[in-house]
């Protein structure tokens, strides 16, 4: 049975800042939990077709890192603060769009399902310019009965997931907009 979990973040950044963050899948351990102590294990970056049509000028391209259709991300992490055993993950991106969405898949995992989009879109918000960060995602746990067990352990976790990130966020946001200045 495939349940959804959807969060949405408004931040006070543009959307192209926000997307070329995400859009670097060596960013994503920055988000996650420090208990869960997630590494990226394998990286097989696929650039997407254009570079970020709102960066201009060739340094910009060269230094951006962006994770396009067909990128391959193995990692690892530890499912249970305590326990030393750690999980592997395999996802691939299925979709991107510049400084629309994009979303990657589980291909190998814990889950007998998972798709996860990110999606953004400009916002203001009392006169500010930001961005409005949605993130769907939908899954389903192996095991059948067994699994759908498990099914409120891992939601309260997920919901514990991005709660963090979205604590981090506008401060990594705001040190990187720093450093480029």
């Amino acid at each position: 049975m495939r349940q959804r979990f959807e969060t949405t973040q408004w931040i006070p950044y543009t959307v192209d800042l926000v997307f070329a963050f995400f859009a670097n899948p060596t960013n994503l351990s920055l988000l996650m939990p420090e208990q869960m102590r997630m590494c990226i294990d394998k990286l097989e970056l696929v650039p997407p077709p254009t570079t970020n049509p709102m960066i201009a000028g060739e340094n910009a391209r060269r230094q951006e890192i962006a994770a396009g259709t067909g990128t391959q991300i193995e990692m690892s992490f530890r499912p249970v603060r305590y326990l030393p055993m750690r999980v592997s993950w395999v996802a691939r991106i299925s979709e991107f769009e510049w400084n629309s969405h994009f979303c990657d898949e589980q291909v190998k995992g814990p889950f007998e399902y998972f798709r996860h989009r990110h999606g953004l879109r400009s916002e203001i918000q009392q006169g500010q310019v930001g961005t409005e960060l949605t993130d769907q995602v939908e899954f389903s746990l192996p095991l059948g009965l067994v699994g759908h067990v498990w099914h409120r352990a891992v939601l309260r976790q997920m919901q514990r997931m991005f709660m963090v990130r979205q604590e981090r966020l506008p401060a990594i946001l705001k040190e990187r907009l720093q450093q480029t200045r």
